[in-house]
């Protein structure tokens, strides 16, 4: 039997390659293939230029929800029994989709990724799965490397959320993305709460999408991503680890303020905090929540986590090179007093 597949596609602002994505999408063999398309504050018109394309559901009123709220949203109007989340901004290869099938079919994985190829050469990678620090921090993973020398099956911490593909029931399991995070490190997060699950997340190297890759593409990102990262930080671990962390937790809320102030978004580093002081109730039963699901504990899932910052698209300043170096040394050290 053909998999039957859904696909949801967010549009925001101005979207050169949105038809493209779509018709891609469509056009994908070995599935079944319907695509749910979020009108999200599409400015350019390519919206209203596929309605009526066979395959395709548009909803939305045109009012930006966020990333992650945007995803549920659309979500809702799916019937297939594999959801796959593609960006607005990529075009899959034709047998990108009956890949992330057949890896995802595995009832040991939970999240399949693509990988992600920059938009200018095919040959060079955006992500081949996303790499997660151990206090919070996410990034593309093997951004700019050649693709040909990640051509091998793998597991990762996180999957990039510009293509990945979930069982139906996985995706309910989880409960889709968490909405607060509006838009970023919800891939994260849901990658982190699979693991937390016994689920894992792998890349699939041959199920490959193009991506038109713009880091700055979403203007208040600063606030957004250090916002997002707390979130994430203060509901992964368990509470003997974020004890264990504080020190190196304070350390670098000090380090990203100072960063902030001299590059100029030190005030959304503040808001982030004041939202959540403001959110702190919300963030205890968020907390709660995760933690009470999870069958695996930090001493196991620790190996995932990077103890180190190299992300290649956002390099960290030299003059940090020192205390990441120290952060790594105090991490080695404490890992052994998990749980």
């Amino acid at each position: 039997m053909t998999p039957k597949v859904s696909a949801v596609v967010l549009s925001y602002k101005d979207e050169p390659w949105l038809e493209r994505g779509v018709h891609a999408l469509l056009a994908s063999r070995g599935v079944d293939i319907d695509v749910v398309l979020v009108d999200n504050g599409c400015t350019d018109g390519a919206v209203e230029r596929l309605r009526g394309t066979p395959g395709l559901t548009i909803v939305g009123e045109g009012e930006n929800l966020g990333f992650s709220p945007g995803c549920n949203f659309g979500a809702s109007f799916t019937t297939g029994d594999y959801l796959v989340m593609a960006n607005g901004d990529l075009v899959v290869e034709p047998d990108a989709l009956a890949r992330l099938v057949e890896v995802v079919d595995d009832p040991t994985v939970g999240i399949a990724g693509g990988s992600i190829r920059l938009g200018e050469d095919l040959t060079t990678l955006n992500s081949a799965g996303n790499d997660i620090h151990f206090l919070g921090f996410s990034w593309v993973g093997s951004f700019g490397e050649p693709a040909a020398t990640h051509a091998i099956e793998k597991d990762v911490a996180g999957a990039m959320a510009a293509l990945v593909m979930l069982r139906r029931e996985v995706w309910e399991m989880l409960d889709g993305y968490e909405p607060h995070y509006f838009a970023f490190h919800e891939d994260a997060d849901m990658s982190w709460r699979c693991w937390q699950q016994g689920l894992r997340v792998h890349y699939v190297p041959d199920a490959i999408g193009c991506h038109r890759y713009e880091f700055g593409r979403v203007t208040n990102k600063m606030y957004l991503v250090e916002r997002n990262r707390l979130i994430f930080l203060l509901t992964c671990w368990d509470s003997r680890t974020l004890w264990i962390l504080a020190p190196l937790i304070a350390a670098s809320e000090v380090a990203m303020a100072l960063i902030g102030l001299r590059s100029g978004w030190f005030k959304e580093k503040v808001h982030g905090w004041g939202w959540l002081f403001s959110h702190r109730r919300w963030l205890r039963e968020r907390r709660h929540a995760v933690q009470s699901a999870r069958t695996v504990g930090d001493k196991e899932l620790a190996r995932l986590m990077s103890d180190r910052l190299d992300a290649k698209n956002f390099p960290i300043p030299e003059s940090l090179r020192f205390l990441d170096a120290a952060a790594a040394g105090y991490w080695k050290f404490v890992r052994q007093f998990l749980r």
